[in-house]
């Protein structure tokens, strides 16, 4: 007991100070892109054609869906002058749909907080939806010590009899599919609906596949969009904090 009480005052406060200072994130992590249009040579495709889910969207302008996006970093890659490059910006999240197709003003971020009905405490229902498990293993990073979700009234709980709303992951397979919508009936009202990652805002790599449903916007009333393939934990705890109006400025 004394070793593990001296090894646990050798490591130290561990818990982040976001939002109260700015995160620490990896120099590797790809977050908001930054689209230079003036640099986009009239014609190229290249940027287009490399990404594997449709994501580069030119009608008006070069634009990038988010929530198609998997965050590989290939149209950066391809893009001769370097008009895509991603930054090491973490915050995501928006309210909208459409707010997640991003061009050179970049992007409009949640700043419609749920206080008002839910107060400063909500507790959420974890749904994996058919993921891949990379989006649940980030949420559940978020109970932990490091991010320590619950100092903000924050909770993962078990019964969605029990929860405020839903934290949806994955594609929403057909295998998925009802149990989705039971637990979405299961929670009392009114309730929230957060769709975690590009999977279950847009179905990501399995976008148009007909054993899925192209994730749970076409479902379910979704209040807040968290792109990433997977989101960074920061991502996700930026996109809940500003749910409960903890995080208002853009």
């Amino acid at each position: 007991m004394l070793k593990v009480l001296a090894a646990r005052f050798q490591q130290g406060f561990r818990t982040v100070g976001y939002p109260d200072s700015p995160p620490t994130t990896p120099d590797r992590l790809r977050g908001l892109p930054v689209i230079r249009e003036d640099l986009c040579q009239k014609g190229c495709q290249q940027c287009a054609e490399v990404c594997p889910t449709d994501a580069i969207v030119r009608d008006k302008g070069l634009q990038i869906d988010l929530g198609r996006c998997l965050f590989c970093g290939a149209c950066a890659e391809a893009c001769p002058a370097g008009a895509i490059q991603f930054s090491n910006d973490p915050r995501l999240a928006v309210s909208r749909r459409e707010d997640l197709i991003i061009g050179k003003t970049g992007i409009k971020l949640a700043s419609e907080p749920a206080r008002q009905i839910f107060g400063q405490s909500i507790q959420l229902r974890q749904v994996s939806a058919g993921g891949c498990n990379g989006c649940e293993v980030d949420i559940n990073v978020l109970t932990t010590v490091v991010f320590d979700l619950s100092r903000f009234g924050i909770k993962i709980v078990a019964s969605p009899r029990h929860s405020d709303g839903l934290l949806i992951t994955g594609p929403v397979t057909q295998n998925m599919k009802s149990a989705t919508l039971d637990t979405f009936a299961a929670v009392p009202t009114p309730k929230l609906v957060v769709a975690v990652g590009t999977c279950a805002i847009s179905g990501g790599i399995f976008r148009d596949h007909a054993e899925q449903n192209n994730g749970a916007t076409g479902l379910l009333p979704v209040d807040l969009f968290i792109p990433g393939c997977p989101p960074h934990p920061i991502t996700i705890l930026d996109g809940l904090l500003r749910l409960i109006g903890r995080i208002k400025e853009p």
